[in-house]
């Protein structure tokens, strides 16, 4: 079965619009849809119909000390706790971008906060629209070059943001009557005691699934996720974190649970 749980429009950081991700997901043979933008739901207000769309959203923590996102899937949009959070969520990240643009102020570029506001739109505003902002005003070469200098890990505009904690976003999303998902849980490169311990709490607040695959992921990643999950009677999760259309990369991944797992949708 070909599913993709986990993917990203112009709603947040992703470059394809809505309507144009359903329809590239749809070419690659896509049976099972989520659309998980960051901290926003914006995206499904452009789709008129849903078809095998499972309403979804990827959520900003924190937890000891570090960002750690969880998806929502099978949310129901129209709850009122949700609508809360996406507002909460928006408000950090303003206060973020505020933070980032007075960091790249004091490296001694020139950033306008009102244009780089303006180009997030409705969307999730973050640091591809900085990077956006200085290479169309030719102070970085493209946006390799403005993230290597000014906004990865550890640059000047690598600002954290005040993100609720774990325990939060997944009550949230609980109460929207959906499934919490730890995302990603191969990228956060903890030692494999931290990242059980990192579960343990997620699964401790409500959390009940973890993604096995999310984008492309070595196979002792894959075991390694697989064994928590068995520990802790979490469901798995495959999605590609799709962004952009890459060579490497187009949305869906087979979805193939390894014994004595369950997929994330056997609940819904």
């Amino acid at each position: 079965m070909i599913v993709d749980l986990h993917t990203h429009t112009t709603a947040s950081d992703g470059t394809l619009s809505p309507r144009e991700l359903v329809s590239a997901a749809r070419n690659e043979g896509v049976e099972l849809l989520s659309i998980t933008d960051h901290d926003t739901l914006a995206a499904y207000d452009e789709l008129d119909a849903h078809g095998n769309i499972v309403s979804g959203i990827e959520i900003s923590t924190q937890w000891s000390g570090r960002t750690i996102h969880v998806v929502g899937l099978n949310v129901d949009r129209s709850a009122p706790v949700l609508a809360q959070a996406v507002e909460t969520l928006r408000e950090a990240r303003e206060q973020r971008a505020e933070a980032i643009a007075d960091r790249l102020k004091r490296s001694g570029l020139s950033i306008d906060l009102e244009d780089v506001m303006a180009r997030a739109g409705r969307s999730s505003v973050g640091r591809p629209h900085f990077a956006a902002a200085l290479v169309d005003s030719g102070q970085v070469r493209d946006f390799k070059a403005a993230f290597r200098k000014y906004l990865g890990a550890g640059k000047p505009g690598d600002v954290k943001a005040l993100w609720p904690e774990l325990k939060d976003g997944v009550n949230w999303i609980l109460d929207a009557g959906g499934t919490a998902v730890l995302a990603h849980p191969s990228k956060y490169r903890m030692t494999r005691s931290k990242l059980m311990l990192l579960a343990r709490e997620f699964a401790a607040a409500g959390g009940t699934s973890i993604e096995l695959i999310c984008g492309p992921t070595a196979r002792d990643a894959q075991h390694r996720v697989a064994d928590i999950a068995r520990a802790l009677g979490l469901s798995v999760s495959f999605g590609s974190d799709f962004h952009a259309p890459q060579p490497w990369l187009s949305p869906g991944v087979e979805a193939i649970p390894p014994a004595g797992l369950e997929p994330v949708w056997s609940s819904w």
